[in-house]
């Protein structure tokens, strides 16, 4: 699909999608089989927007880096297998900041780098900003130090921005489950999303990619976070344990899902993109009536606290989470703790487990 803008000129692979707040036309670049790269909220004649345009198409005029400069270190690192190692979601963050990186000091030589200059750069950002571009910077000097580009790192004693503690994504309540469930029918995506994310406890990005090739022949289904690339599985197309709170809502929804390879196909038989499929998510939920700020994570981390509430053992939720460590996997349960504290051993009151229980949920 392509927009012209002034002067004739046609803009290959636009895809609308809704408009901002702005009255823009909210729009992405993706061309076909490749992720989407979400445009700016400007018109698409705007100067900027045709800036961005080409910087996501990958066209836009750069000089080549002289050897001994930042520009050339960075290209090196690209293509480094430090960098292509990484997790496709982290590789897209870190590219977008390397490249900014290098077309703001790309010419300046790379042995003149000082510790100084990294805090410098750091302190024109907001905290989380700043401690992001801070990972580039180290992950680049490292691999600089390790291929003799410099002699010493300059960001290894560059401190990380304090941020503010935010507590991370507000997990759900059951009553934002039960809103929910009330307000999308299990025809809509919207809701086939909310079982799927309740039933595997996936990341929405990771949701996206899932289908019934992750699903094994005894109906247990079995995947690889992007994030961590650590393996999580959970009974799917099995009851599993009392502890789990499996239903029968998901296979409701999937009566009415597209046949396609992936579960959270559009109606094309396309694959949702993560990044498009969070911020649909959202507006989901807050046409749901849960509060801002309530997200796919937080879902998530409500099923972490019902399987603590429910006597699953740490090794259990940290097999279905897909978590690395202990203290993630008591992170993510912390709020299971905090009503037992309050109501003693008692849980909370469960949500209905399938159709049939419908009216049968504690009122």
């Amino acid at each position: 699909m392509g927009r012209k803008v002034r002067g004739g000129i046609r803009l290959k692979h636009l895809n609308p999608s809704g408009f901002f707040r702005s009255g823009n036309q909210r729009f992405y670049y993706r061309p076909k089989g490749q992720k989407g790269f979400a445009m700016p909220d400007l018109p698409p004649n705007h100067p900027e927007f045709l800036r961005a345009y080409i910087s996501a198409a990958g066209t836009e005029p750069v000089e080549r880096p002289v050897t001994g400069t930042i520009g050339a270190g960075i290209v090196a690192y690209l293509a480094s297998d430090e960098y292509l190692g990484l997790a496709r979601a982290t590789r897209e963050n870190r590219r977008r900041i390397a490249d900014k990186l290098r077309r703001e000091y790309g010419s300046l030589p790379i042995a003149g780098l000082r510790s100084r200059h990294i805090r410098q750069d750091l302190a024109k950002l907001p905290p989380n900003p700043a401690n992001n571009r801070l990972k580039v910077w180290r992950a680049a000097c490292r691999f600089w130090v390790a291929k003799g580009l410099i002699d010493a790192d300059p960001a290894r004693d560059v401190a990380s921005v304090r941020a503010p503690r935010t507590g991370g994504h507000t997990p759900w309540t059951r009553d934002d489950l039960a809103a929910f469930r009330a307000h999308w029918p299990v025809e809509t995506p919207q809701r086939m999303a909310m079982e799927l994310i309740y039933r595997t406890c996936a990341a929405i990005g990771d949701a996206c990619a899932l289908g019934p090739g992750n699903v094994s022949r005894d109906g247990w289904l079995t995947y690889r976070r992007a994030k961590s690339q650590t393996f999580a599985t959970c009974p799917f197309l099995v009851p599993g344990p009392d502890w789990y709170e499996g239903d029968a809502w998901l296979a409701e929804c999937m009566k009415h899902a597209p046949n396609a390879l992936t579960y959270l196909a559009t109606k094309g038989g396309r694959p949702r993109s993560p990044k498009a499929a969070t911020q649909w998510f959202a507006r989901a939920c807050r046409a749901a009536g849960l509060d801002d700020g309530k997200t796919a994570h937080g879902l998530r981390k409500l099923r972490a606290a019902m399987f603590r509430e429910n006597g699953a053992s740490k090794d259990q939720r940290m097999a279905i989470l897909g978590h690395e460590t202990e203290a993630e996997a008591d992170h993510y349960s912390k709020s299971a703790d905090h009503r037992k504290i309050i109501a003693g051993t008692e849980s909370s009151n469960p949500v209905p487990t399938s159709p049939k229980d419908r009216r049968k949920s504690v009122t």
